[in-house]
């Protein structure tokens, strides 16, 4: 579909008499996730409120912003003036300094960062410190390392669920939940809606893994060891949606072009949402098409 084609002004779905319900499935892939606010906006401006979500990584971070009550307008506000802001970053990360001589020994070392008090330090104070605060039902995914298996989380501490689901390796430690060891959710699901479809009459699904960018056969093209490890990791959760797609799809599946961004460029988070301000009008085509479709098999009842 064509971003640029124009959406029709009639369409409005709580005018109709039969509204079907949405819900999202937000995906993992770091900075890219400034995505999924645009998503948002476009339910917003429809006057559509999410049944539930489900989240992998930023995606849990970002549907637990919305759960918890924020708008759209309001977390794009916060991510430019915290994540997108440099000063503010460092501000906040000098607040995380470790606090004597013996906690600093070593220093700060990759994979050592405590995420669960990163997100405590960077994270807007709408969002609670439990589930049962949530005005909107959220499934947030992470991933048993040695039961080799995805970990649903739906009720008890948000935070330590958001830190385990967000815990991408080699850049923070894993994260103790339940007795267990978690990592990065999207590593075994990087875009949850099946944990949704039967929720909702439609499932939004948004995938912002993306992949390795980079020439053919150039020697100077070869990635770092960092660079590899995520552009692995970004393979790996790729086969792993295919899979997925082809056993089952959700009524819209979305991939917003921020592939040129990295995981770690919160920075540029100005440069994402403008790379992504038409997933806004996407949005808002694709669901016309699934209330078109939904309307049809009314009248056939």
């Amino acid at each position: 579909m064509s971003i640029d084609a124009a959406i029709p002004s009639s369409f409005s779905p709580l005018s109709r008499n039969a509204t079907p319900t949405v819900a999202l499935a937000l995906g993992a892939g770091g900075a890219r996730g400034f995505a999924h606010i645009q998503v948002l906006q476009a339910l917003e401006e429809l006057g559509i409120e999410p049944v539930a979500i489900a989240g992998s990584s930023i995606g849990a971070i970002i549907g637990a912003g919305k759960a918890a009550g924020m708008t759209a307008a309001d977390m794009r506000s916060y991510a430019l003036e915290t994540v997108g802001n440099r000063r503010a970053v460092m501000n906040r990360f000098w607040a995380l300094r470790p606090p004597s001589m013996r906690h600093a020994i070593g220093g700060f070392r990759l994979g050592q960062f405590n995420l669960e008090r990163i997100l405590r330090t960077f994270l807007p104070a709408q969002i609670p410190d439990d589930f049962s605060s949530l005005n909107i039902p959220l499934k947030v995914i992470a991933t048993d390392y040695y039961a080799h298996c995805e970990k649903l989380c739906e009720s008890g501490d948000l935070y330590q669920a958001l830190a385990a689901s967000a815990a991408i390796p080699a850049l923070f430690m894993p994260v103790l939940l339940d007795g267990r060891v978690m990592i990065d959710g999207g590593i075994f699901n990087p875009v949850p809606y099946e944990h949704v479809m039967d929720l909702a009459d439609i499932v939004i699904g948004v995938d912002i893994v993306g992949g390795p960018i980079g020439a053919v056969n150039e020697m100077d093209a070869m990635p770092n060891r960092i660079d590899s490890l995520f552009g692995a990791s970004q393979l790996m959760m790729q086969s792993h949606l295919a899979l997925k797609l082809r056993l089952s799809a959700p009524a819209i599946f979305l991939r917003p072009q921020v592939n040129e961004f990295g995981v770690m460029d919160f920075l540029k988070a100005k440069q994402i949402f403008d790379a992504s301000e038409g997933l806004k009008d996407e949005v808002k085509r694709a669901l016309e098409v699934q209330f078109a479709r939904f309307d049809r098999e009314e009248v056939r009842r």
